[in-house]
């Protein structure tokens, strides 16, 4: 056989594509369950850490995160439509991917265009209760010291997930992250950032008319006291921080977790659009 031959060359090059063909695809599925592992563990820590349960950056083992998440919060379903909190669904939490739930036809609906970029909903979403003290055996919250809810939308480059944290009033915010995006680093990827995220406790969410008024403004906002509705603009990334503007109000307004606020405030909260 002639090594140099054309005819060779060509069956040594797919030989080696398809055995490292082989063992990508073999890595890949073997891996599975690890990865998957790791993409909740990341989760349950940042509801942690965004509930002030962690500090930022906190080394903690798998077990810790697992046994903190476990002990303080209590996962539950709710239907976006009506607001209330469908027990026989939030026996399934833990097997519920909210994402994949989103984009399939029979368990999301389509909503109208919005500046968010949401093209979908689920029909029922998590909210995570914080509870103030170790949930005992029948896993009731009766009274959370937090409402944690996962939000999403549009940035420059991609649609940024994450969980606002909101006090026991539904307006103060008590922490915002982001578990997964694309935004430029440096730029819109300073949603990322420790001092960025540091800026958002204690801001508000609606105006004294009701209306959503909480924005990340052009340049530098005032403090809590005298801007409790804004919050600093990432400088050079005016896209994602409109992007993450838009994605506080959608979700905060009645086409996401909006009728299961005002079933907890009661009737006396208007979800309009955010205020410019």
């Amino acid at each position: 056989m002639n090594k140099n031959s054309v005819g060779y060359i060509l069956g040594f090059c797919v030989a080696i594509c398809l055995v490292c063909a082989v063992v990508v695809s073999m890595s890949a599925v073997g891996l599975k369950d690890l990865q998957d592992e790791n993409k909740r563990l990341d989760r349950q820590k940042k509801v942690l850490v965004v509930a002030g349960l962690l500090e930022e950056g906190a080394q903690a083992t798998p077990d810790e995160i697992s046994s903190l998440f476990k002990k303080r919060i209590k996962p539950v379903m709710v239907n976006l439509k009506t607001g209330q909190v469908d027990e026989e669904a939030t026996k399934a939490v833990a097997d519920y991917d909210q994402t994949k739930a989103s984009k399939d036809p029979a368990l999301s609906e389509a909503v109208e265009k919005n500046l968010a970029g949401v093209p979908r909903v689920p029909k029922h979403a998590i909210v995570f209760l914080v509870s103030k003290t170790d949930i005992g055996e029948d896993g009731v919250v009766s009274d959370p010291s937090q409402y944690i809810l996962p939000v999403e939308g549009k940035g420059l480059w991609s649609t940024l997930y994450g969980y606002v944290s909101l006090a026991r009033d539904l307006n103060e915010i008590n922490g915002l992250t982001f578990y997964q995006h694309a935004e430029t680093p440096g730029l819109g990827g300073e949603v990322d950032n420790p001092s960025w995220k540091a800026k958002w406790p204690g801001r508000r969410v609606y105006s004294p008319d009701g209306k959503i008024a909480i924005k990340v403004k052009k340049g530098a906002a005032g403090s809590v006291k005298e801007d409790p509705h804004q919050v600093d603009g990432l400088s050079g990334a005016t896209i994602t921080s409109n992007g993450v503007t838009y994605l506080l109000a959608f979700w905060l307004g009645e086409q996401g977790f909006g009728p299961y606020i005002k079933n907890l405030k009661g009737a006396g909260v208007q979800l309009g659009q955010v205020t410019q």
